[in-house]
């Protein structure tokens, strides 16, 4: 009998049994966001009603959405699978603790494929997930998010029992990892995709491949051949590219002689400004070091004659004065080349992914339609 997708819902707590009937039955797991509106769920729904489903998927996950309408990946249940000792490892770590006998804090949302990772992880014997608020929550000794989602954590006091972080999503900043460090949490920081699962950790000393993950750099791009690699999307196609054993979802990155690996973000976000290229994540990165600044999104805002201004909206950190244009430039100008110093300044809260990720779609939308202000 041919699979299909079974799209869920529910408390998430409720999920890992609603989950294991499904993929009992032979059938593929989607799970969808409570917060979602009826638009979408009916638009997943009829996705997936008459979508075929190829032969070996397992598992169904949603790309964060971060650029946009978020894509529906699938992918076996051995590509997951195969990277659920290496993971186990990485929380244990030099303490040894025996990590099916734990718990994991989750705080993104099951319909993030970071939380269903670690869902089928628990099928698979791992840490038993935990979501905050909820029964166990308080006595996780794991914890598996963003940056966003940690920092929240951090701030309210609510990880006195957490050993081992595992970050992934966005960039880690450094000021982040050293609170965390100073509380006796160890953190293991990766970059990955919904496409491509784990690509590379970082315990402190820069990434480095993840187990099984062969990376190379052509024309700027990252290419990596994994045996965690998805099978592809459901409907219409995404970024995911491939090239007989390789996979490239876009990203640039650098590959230096040691194996040590930066990744600068996705090739379509670049701005062009007069004779200069920007990365976005690259001033955004600069932006988090900024005093006062929580988090930012840097884009480009067409103009005529130079293509686009670097802009960017910031968002003060708590209790921190508001930002003034003059106070963030002048600012800039001390961490950034000309070129990559935005000129036109915006500032308030940022919409986030239900994962925690900065929206930049949504901060587009906001900008274009004035729903956020421009600093003078």
């Amino acid at each position: 009998m041919t699979a299909r997708i079974r799209v869920l819902r529910g408390a998430p707590d409720e999920l890992l049994d609603s989950i294991r009937s499904v993929r009992d039955a032979g059938d593929v797991p989607l799970v969808g966001d409570d917060r979602w509106p009826a638009a979408q769920w009916s638009a997943v729904r009829d996705l997936t009603a008459g979508a075929p489903v190829p032969d070996g998927a397992a598992w169904a996950a949603l790309t964060s959405g971060t650029s946009g309408t978020p894509r529906v990946v699938l992918r076996t249940a051995a590509s997951w699978e195969r990277s659920f000792a290496a993971v186990s490892v990485l929380f244990s770590g030099a303490a040894g603790l025996d990590g099916a006998q734990q718990q994991v804090l989750l705080p993104a949302p099951p319909a993030s494929s970071l939380t269903l990772f670690s869902l089928a992880h628990a099928l698979g014997g791992g840490p038993r997930p935990v979501f905050p608020g909820g029964p166990g929550a308080d006595e996780a000794t794991f914890f598996h998010g963003t940056p966003h989602a940690l920092r929240a954590l951090l701030d309210a006091g609510a990880a006195s029992r957490l050993r081992t972080a595992l970050v992934g999503g966005s960039q880690l900043d450094a000021r982040l990892r050293a609170d965390a460090e100073s509380r006796g949490i160890r953190v293991v920081a990766y970059y990955g995709a919904a496409e491509l699962s784990f690509v590379a950790v970082d315990e402190g000393h820069g990434l480095r491949a993840f187990p099984g993950v062969e990376t190379e750099v052509r024309d700027g791009a990252l290419w990596v051949r994994s045996p965690y690699a998805a099978l592809g999307y459901l409907g219409e196609p995404g970024p995911l590219r491939t090239d007989g054993a390789w996979s490239t979802v876009g990203d640039l990155a650098t590959l230096d002689d040691d194996g040590a690996l930066t990744v600068r973000g996705r090739a379509d976000a670049a701005i062009l400004t007069a004779s200069a290229t920007v990365i976005p994540d690259e001033v955004e990165a600069g932006l988090r070091t900024l005093p006062g600044v929580a988090d930012a999104v840097v884009f480009g805002l067409p103009t005529p004659r130079v293509g686009a201004l670097v802009a960017a909206m910031v968002e003060p950190a708590d209790g921190a004065p508001p930002p003034t244009a003059g106070r963030l430039r002048s600012l800039a100008e001390t961490r950034f080349a000309p070129a990559h110093r935005p000129r036109v300044w915006f500032a308030g809260r940022l919409p986030r992914t239900a994962s925690g990720k900065p929206a930049r779609a949504e901060v587009l939308r906001q900008v274009g339609t004035g729903e956020v202000s421009r600093l003078g």
